[in-house]
């Protein structure tokens, strides 16, 4: 059986590669293994083959290099995203499968942060709550806009000297009254 884009989207390892590819990054197998260092190599090699096959992803760019072809990656427009029209076709089902292995990503991010030798919630900012609250959908919509625009700016970052990584996960249900 043929996996949905969701399914190969959707997996923990092919989820990070996607990541690091986020906002126009064009990057080597050897670049994407430096920010995954947690990742083995032929595991690294095995994803990257998925998603250029399900074209999530696509070489922008081969260089030669002493005789071998180095590959730079690149995300499409759009590839790394499920589509609004995939979405509106899953059952409920499909939505708590995709769902699941969504927070199988975010439990795993949490957990290679809690095992690392030194971490400090508070010092890092690193946490998880929930809150609550009503808006009219006008507002919501602002607050929606607001939250897209300050992601949107720090995407735009590099890696740098005083810069850590850090994700923002975010889940959100609406109850009708």
């Amino acid at each position: 059986m043929k996996e949905s884009k969701a399914d190969v989207i959707l997996h923990p390892v092919r989820m990070r590669i996607i990541q690091t590819l986020i906002n126009g990054r064009r990057l080597t197998v050897q670049q994407i293994g430096e920010r995954l260092r947690d990742i083995p190599q032929a595991t690294l090699y095995r994803h990257l083959k998925k998603l250029l096959e399900a074209k999530v992803i696509e070489v922008v760019e081969e260089n030669q290099i002493r005789g071998a072809v180095e590959k730079v990656y690149a995300l499409p427009e759009q590839a790394g995203s499920i589509s609004p029209e995939d979405i509106s076709k899953w059952t409920k089902e499909d939505h708590m499968d995709s769902f699941m292995r969504f927070i199988s990503v975010v439990l795993a991010d949490f957990e290679r942060y809690v095992s690392q030798e030194e971490f400090d919630m508070l010092k890092d900012g690193a946490g998880y709550r929930q809150i609550s609250f009503y808006v009219t959908d006008e507002e919501y919509m602002e607050f929606l806009q607001t939250l897209n625009s300050a992601a949107i700016k720090l995407l735009q970052n590099e890696e740098g000297e005083n810069r850590r990584k850090r994700t923002f996960s975010t889940i959100v249900t609406t109850e009708n009254n």
